[in-house]
């Protein structure tokens, strides 16, 4: 038993943001579907970089220069789909571990940001900018409608099943 000291106790100690609950409700919603977001942004630029630069040899991020300028656009690249893969690993882990986890939300998340990142890399990169192309010495037509298909069904995908997810979510409790 403590003897009063005659000055006020101490405030309970304020958790980091790292020790900080993810909280509930929209946030949490909005955290899984950024999460899958991430997700699906690191897991296409990782397929991209893995089968079409290193397997392939189809292209490098950048091959308006020389090779060495296209191997180190490779590498900033690929750190780029290394970081967004591990962040969004590390709050899936979060989500999981405090009960969170919406894996619907997760997979819409997911399917958007893989479209949504595949479709950019289509568009942008490959004919806006023309920082590089699928593959050279060849029509790129069916190359072109494969890789933005694919993007289209993806984005779309994941749209779907985000609007029925937010459908159920707001849904009065019964």
């Amino acid at each position: 038993m403590s003897r009063p000291t005659g000055r006020p106790a101490d405030p309970p100690p304020v958790p980091s943001d790292a020790a900080r609950p993810v909280g509930s409700g929209k946030r949490v919603l909005r955290i899984n579907l950024l999460c899958g977001f991430l997700l699906g942004m690191g897991v296409v630029a990782f397929v991209d970089e893995a089968v079409f630069h290193q397997i392939l040899h189809w292209h490098h991020f950048y091959d308006r220069g020389t090779s060495a300028a296209g191997l180190v656009s490779d590498g900033v690249f690929h750190a780029f789909s290394w970081f967004a893969t591990v962040a969004s690993l590390l709050v899936l882990a979060r989500l999981r571990a405090e009960g969170s986890l919406r894996p619907r939300w997760v997979t819409g998340g997911l399917l958007v940001g893989a479209g949504l990142f595949q479709l950019y890399d289509g568009l942008v990169h490959h004919k806006l900018l023309g920082l590089h192309e699928i593959r050279y010495g060849v029509d790129l037509t069916p190359y072109d409608l494969v890789w933005n298909g694919v993007a289209v069904v993806l984005l779309v995908a994941g749209l779907v099943l985000v609007a029925r997810s937010r459908a159920v979510a707001d849904r009065p409790p019964r």
